[in-house]
């Protein structure tokens, strides 16, 4: 699919990070978009800046409040993008939407878990599910499944619990890979990638919280200070002299960091899944630090949990411990 202009393409997490990317250059492309995600204001963002920019004409776009993890919501947006974009075809679907959290089994409780887990994996599933037949009605159309890094290393270091993300993250590579021959047997022109960033500059770790804990709660609970406490103490940190306030300062900054000091944009991220897609690849690596892990992992796979490993790729990579 070298050409997507006066194609449809579906987005989901459209509202910030690199959802919001995808849908500025699909505009751009000349491809009309519906998106999704649980922030109308976010999206309605997204949308000024759309417009702002300029799109070619003809292309439309169309925000739609819907929880992935929902079924009967996601069925309801599939309906509104029907019906809104007048049409009974899909071309492109980008399974986007993901929050981090519920990282251990042991500290964060069942509902934090499976909120991950059923954002990060349940979303591409009903998604997946709910667009197939307007996908089979065109004549080509691609699915485009996000993972990770944590798709195929399933840690963020020592001591960093991160089991609902990465387990969610290797579902979805499994089923992406999966697809290939379902889709070749059943629907050949439509053709499926699996995406897996590295560090990218996106809001997700203050979206997390916000979807985990509600919009409306601006500081951390004691259940989180203490899971960060516990955090740093067992990478060493002296905690004596540190309150609860200077915690969530910590907190804070890890977000904007991780956000404003990424190797990579959202914005190149986006660049690099479309000019995947256009390469017709089913296995799009995003950002140097992704391409060195993937190589590592697959040179020492029995070293890749152990502390040296991490040490060795941090100092290669150039993340920041703690990222």
């Amino acid at each position: 699919m070298k050409d997507l202009a006066g194609k449809l393409a579906v987005v989901t997490g459209g509202g910030s990070g690199m959802g919001r990317e995808l849908v500025h250059q699909l505009l751009a492309e000349g491809c009309s978009v519906a998106m999704c995600d649980v922030s109308a204001d976010s999206m309605a963002e997204t949308q000024r800046l759309g417009e702002q920019d300029g799109s070619p004409q003809g292309t439309r776009i169309s925000p739609h409040v819907a929880d992935v993890s929902d079924e009967t919501q996601v069925l309801r947006f599939r309906d509104e993008v029907a019906r809104e974009h007048a049409t009974d075809k899909v071309h492109l679907l980008f399974n986007n939407a993901g929050i981090g959290g519920g990282g251990s089994l042991f500290s964060n409780s069942r509902e934090q878990w499976e909120r991950t887990f059923n954002i990060c994996w349940g979303g591409v599933y009903l998604c997946t599910r709910a667009f197939l037949p307007m996908l089979m009605k065109a004549d080509e159309a691609r699915i485009v499944n996000t993972s990770s890094v944590n798709g195929f290393w399933a840690t963020l270091g020592p001591g960093v619990p991160h089991t609902a993300y990465c387990a969610a993250k290797f579902a979805v590579k499994g089923f992406t890979e999966a697809l290939i021959n379902d889709l070749r047997v059943n629907a050949p022109h439509i053709k499926c990638s699996v995406v897996m960033p590295g560090h990218i500059g996106t809001p997700i770790i203050s979206n997390s919280r916000r979807i985990l804990r509600g919009p409306d709660s601006d500081t951390m609970s004691p259940e989180e200070i203490a899971q960060v406490r516990a955090r740093l103490a067992a990478r060493g940190s002296d905690l004596s002299q540190v309150s609860d306030a200077d915690i969530e300062k910590l907190w804070r900054e890890r977000a904007r960091k991780f956000e404003e000091e990424a190797p990579m944009t959202a914005a190149a991220a986006a660049t690099v899944i479309l000019d995947g897609v256009k390469a017709d690849r089913w296995r799009i690596l995003v950002g140097d630090d992704a391409h060195l892990m993937d190589a590592r992992v697959r040179q020492t796979p029995e070293q890749a949990y152990e502390a040296e490993f991490f040490e060795e790729f941090v100092a290669k990579a150039g993340w920041q411990v703690g990222r």
